[in-house]
This record gives C-alpha cells, sequence and structure tokens, in this order.
C-alpha cells in the first residue's frame, strides 16, 4: 500500500529526517512514536503529500502510494490522487462550525465531483454507522469532542480512501473518547480492510498496532 525509500528533511542547518524508509501492507494499522521534534509528524506530512516533493529541503528516493510515485505527479494529478485514495485525521478535528455534521462529511466528495445525492446517501450512511444517526443536522458546536472526531472520521473514508493518516488523533480526548476511538480503528479495519498510519503520544493506542516504530533523532529505533 505504501512504500517509501529514504526520506530526508531539513530546517535550514536542523535535519529531522535522516534517511527514513517504510513501507505498509494492505490493512495494516502502523504507529509512530516518538519524543516531541523526533519527526513524527514531519514524516507523516511527506508520506501523505501535504508536504510539496519540489521543497529543496525535502527529498527521498520515491513514495509510492498505491504503487503510484505521489513524487512524480503534478499538483493537478497529485490534488484528484489524495482526494480520492488518501484520507486525514487531526488532533483538532478541523471541522468548519458553520456546517453541520453532514455538510462536513460531504465536502471531500463533492470536491471529487461524486453526484451530490450519492455522496449525501454515503455520508448517511457512514455517520450511522459511527453512531451518529441522530446528529446529522448538528453543527460542530453541538457535539462533544468525541463526536466531532467521529465526525472527523466519516469526513476521512467519505471517498473510500486507499489509506487514512492520523495525527494524534485522540490527543484532544478524554480516557474514555480515546478508547472507543482506538477501537473504532480496528472496527473500520474489519469492515473495509482501511489501513491506518498513525502518529500518536498514546502508548495505548500505539501498542493495539499492527506495528509500533519509534522515531528518535530523524529515524527508525531498529
Amino acid at each position: 500500500m505504501i512504500l517509501a525509500n529514504n526520506i530526508h528533511k531539513r530546517f535550514g542547518d536542523l535535519e529531522v529526517l535522516k534517511g527514513v524508509s517504510l513501507d505498509v501492507s494492505e490493512g495494516e494499522i502502523v504507529s509512530i512514536v516518538g519524543a516531541s521534534g523526533a519527526g513524527k509528524t514531519t514524516l507523516l506530512q511527506i508520506l501523505s503529500s501535504l508536504e510539496k516533493s519540489t521543497d529543496p529541503q525535502t527529498y527521498f528516493t520515491q513514495i509510492l502510494i498505491k504503487r503510484e510515485d505521489i513524487t512524480q505527479m503534478s499538483d493537478a494529478k497529485l490534488s484528484k490522487f489524495r482526494n480520492e485514495n488518501i484520507g486525514f485525521i487531526f488532533q483538532s478535528h478541523q471541522l468548519l462550525p458553520e456546517f453541520s455534521a453532514i455538510e462536513n462529511v460531504c465536502i471531500p466528495g463533492f470536491i471529487g465531483k461524486t453526484k451530490p445525492n450519492l455522496v449525501q446517501n454515503k455520508a448517511k450512511e457512514l455517520l450511522e454507522f459511527l453512531g451518529l444517526g441522530n446528529r446529522l443536522e448538528h453543527k460542530p458546536s453541538q457535539l462533544s469532542g468525541g463526536e466531532q472526531q467521529r465526525v472527523a472520521v466519516a469526513r476521512a473514508l467519505i471517498n473510500q480512501p486507499a489509506v487514512i493518516f492520523a495525527d494524534e488523533p485522540s490527543g484532544n480526548l478524554d480516557s474514555k473518547n480515546a478508547e472507543e476511538l482506538h477501537q473504532l480503528f480496528f472496527r473500520l479495519r474489519e469492515e473495509f480492510g482501511q489501513t491506518f498510519v498513525i502518529v500518536t503520544h498514546n502508548e495505548e493506542l500505539a501498542d493495539m498496532a499492527d506495528r509500533k516504530l519509534v522515531m528518535a533523532d530523524g529515524k527508525f529505533e531498529i
């Protein structure tokens, strides 16, 4: 599903990533842990194409997702590929406050130019699957933190992505909601064969993953 070779990243004189390589199989859940400043989020941004490969301080041999080299794509092709194949879950949810739960979930589908009625039906199904069938028209301010994060999960899933990249997904949740979110990831893998790459400080979530990778000083510990 993912194959990345020899990723380097510098910020001025500081080398943040020092030749990191990674492979992730379809349906695998991989956690990445390490101290703050170890390079976890930077790596996630590069793998997920949020960090542009044209940045002269970023260089690597290749990054393949579904056997497609994202480093060789034009901006237009990369945007389309990202919309269709990559989902994102962030610590801060990043829901649009003026939109309802179902409207927030629909946004990536509308961007992908899928027929609106198909997107809306899929969004409704996902929210119901995630236990939010009675919250479809609620705005983020009317939802709990756990509910907001489940809306963010539904939004990440709306285009049936090949892989979901999650950056501290339970960082703003209490222990109960964090545990429910962690269990949800494994339920999504069982139901849909979903692949996850998760950066986290939550050791419980990290230990539940199929593989836990530890970053230190810009590379994975062996």
